[in-house]
């Protein structure tokens, strides 16, 4: 990973351990780089999966497989390979994915559908089959690792390791949730841009896994964006061995299924954050409120329409009080909005109110708001009762050079 660690950076939590997963690491040498570049995690007999890909029309094979593969419900482990997304690479990409699932199949004994493949880095090289083999037959023999180092190790330009724990009572039974993500750029909502694997011992079913999963990504992981780019290969997995106990969730009559549901959502949200905090180059973090919208998706449309202005946020990075560009962002989304309802604000400080400059306006305030780390842009189209939240970072020089030398 870069040295330079981003300014918004958290400290790797300490996640427990959760019965029925076992992380290894290896090295197969996909680029020319002194770390570990394949993460395999062994899961029990029994586990449950549940996922949420990218509506790229330009998906890798191994999106294509995993949608394939959740059908059956069931998962025996997944195999994470970075510095090789394998998108765009015709039959050969896909035969590489299929000698990994069979590799691993064969060794645990499985059905192949029930080995995930995730790959991530650059677009159109096709995954080295030899180099593949070998790193996964090195993992399979590895002593586990911890959490940090599978974070670590799924990496690409991230420039921290990124994970997330959480603990629920569900039925009378203590569960556990520990996540790990990696994402940077790329990052736009889509359903998520990046790759995310979460792991709960918590006893579910596939279909309310899935059920559960997919109303967290709404307002979580399709709620950000670092460059409005939907990546080929972004993948959220979540795994539950049910080994905590408790009686399988079937639904939210079940007992504690409202508490599981808000220990995924919560795990999720972080996640997202930790990405957003990760963006190339990134010296802000921005949250976009928008309210009194015609309604949420609507609200939604206009808060992503903000957050992917690269006016609105290099005027944020530059720490330039200019809501002018968020009254554009606003006029462009193509959603209902009226000029003279229209109020907008940074940092709790109103600079227009009702389509008008606020009388007596202070850009003080707001500019000092600017200059923290933690920004917050205020929309109320004043039209109606929709709401949403969408998270964002600033646009900075440091995303050029990153990108400008990304296969260097």
């Amino acid at each position: 990973m870069p040295q330079t660690v981003s300014p918004l950076a958290r400290p790797f939590p300490a996640i427990p351990p959760i019965a029925g997963v076992t992380l290894r690491v290896a090295r197969a040498g996909y680029k020319d780089w002194g770390r570990c570049d394949l993460t395999y995690v062994e899961l029990a007999q029994g586990t449950s999966v549940a996922g949420v890909f990218t509506r790229n029309v330009c998906c890798s094979s191994e999106v294509e497989l995993g949608r394939t593969n959740l059908a059956q419900g069931q998962a025996r482990a997944l195999v994470v390979n970075a510095g090789n997304s394998n998108a765009f690479t015709g039959y050969r990409g896909r035969e590489a994915v299929e000698a990994i699932m069979d590799q691993v199949a064969a060794h645990l004994d499985c059905a192949r559908e029930q080995v995930f493949v995730s790959s991530t880095g650059v677009i159109g090289v096709p995954l080295p089959k030899d180099k593949a083999k070998t790193g996964v037959s090195a993992a399979l023999t590895e002593q586990p690792c911890s959490w940090e180092d599978a974070a670590n190790t799924i990496g690409t330009t991230d420039t921290f390791a990124k994970g997330v724990a959480a603990r629920a009572v569900v039925g009378g039974k203590p569960v556990t949730l520990g996540a790990i993500i990696k994402g940077s750029g790329m990052i736009a909502p889509d359903m998520a841009t990046m790759l995310g694997f979460i792991f709960t011992d918590c006893a579910v079913e596939p279909a309310f896994l899935q059920d559960v999963l997919s109303a967290a990504n709404r307002d979580t992981f399709s709620c950000i964006t670092v460059d409005s780019d939907t990546s080929t290969s972004d993948t959220v997995l979540a795994f539950a061995t049910g080994k905590a106990g408790n009686v399988p969730l079937t639904g939210f009559d079940s007992a504690g299924a409202d508490a599981f549901a808000a220990a995924l959502h919560d795990v999720c949200r972080q996640l997202a954050h930790l990405v957003v905090r990760d963006g190339e180059g990134a010296r802000k973090f921005i949250s976009v409120y928008v309210t009194g919208a015609s309604s949420d998706h609507s609200a939604r449309k206009v808060g992503l329409a903000i957050a992917n202005s690269p006016l609105v946020k290099t005027a944020i990075a530059g720490e330039d009080a200019n809501w002018g560009r968020v009254v554009m962002a606003v006029g462009k989304a193509g959603e209902p909005a009226d000029r003279d309802t229209l109020s907008i604000g940074f940092g709790g400080t109103w600079c227009a109110r009702n389509g008008l400059p606020v009388a007596g306006y202070d850009e003080g305030p707001v500019s000092a708001h600017l200059k923290g780390q933690e920004i917050t842009i205020d929309v109320d189209l004043g039209i109606g009762n929709g709401r949403a939240t969408v998270w964002t970072c600033d646009l900075t020089h440091g995303y050029i050079s990153i990108n400008a030398d990304y296969r260097s």
